[in-house]
């Protein structure tokens, strides 16, 4: 029973974090589909919020598709090579996983880092389509999508590749930038 309260009042603790957390930072992707609006989560998962937010502001994502959409589970960006196998930290090398127990792959729309395994963090990012508790303690969630959800939608229902996960038609981001 007091294991059950004490879940109960970290997820509340968890949730009250992320919504107190009014100056969070908000970074907006101008897609060739619409604009998403990212509200990020600095006391969550500082590192990758530093990463993301210094390569938004270097011009980094400008101009780097989505190279990979997966139904019902996410899109996937950040890869300067366009394919899954590039991109760098701002530190030039991998960085850590950042967990926090209450922020977790429990609704769509998480931005999340992706990654090849533990403490292989780049610039590589993804936003979660569903639940996805598979990934707890896996993937860093470092923001919410906040604005453009069906911008997001409209991308995972782009055609891709035979075989393979890849849009047919790019789905780009034009430019990044944080919100003021």
């Amino acid at each position: 029973m007091i294991k059950k309260i004490l879940l109960g009042l970290f997820v509340i603790a968890g949730v009250n974090l992320m919504a107190a957390d009014t100056k969070a930072p908000v970074v907006v992707l101008e897609t060739n589909v619409g604009k998403i609006e990212l509200k990020l989560y600095p006391k969550v998962a500082p590192l990758a919020v530093k990463n993301f937010t210094t390569h938004v502001k270097n011009g980094y994502y400008n101009g780097l598709v989505f190279h990979r959409i997966i139904k019902d589970f996410m899109i996937q960006g950040g890869d300067p090579r366009g394919n899954g196998t590039g991109g760098k930290s701002i530190w030039g090398k991998p960085f850590k996983d950042e967990f926090a127990a209450n922020v977790v792959f429990d609704r769509p729309y998480l931005l999340a880092m992706a990654n090849s395994g533990p403490k292989t963090n780049g610039s590589q990012f993804f936003i979660t389509l569903a639940p996805t508790p598979w990934l707890n303690g896996k993937h860093t969630i470092f923001g919410e999508v906040i604005k453009g959800q069906d911008v997001v939608r409209k991308m995972e229902k782009v055609s891709v590749a035979p075989g393979s996960n890849k849009p047919l038609f790019d789905q780009k981001i034009k430019r990044a930038y944080i919100k003021k």
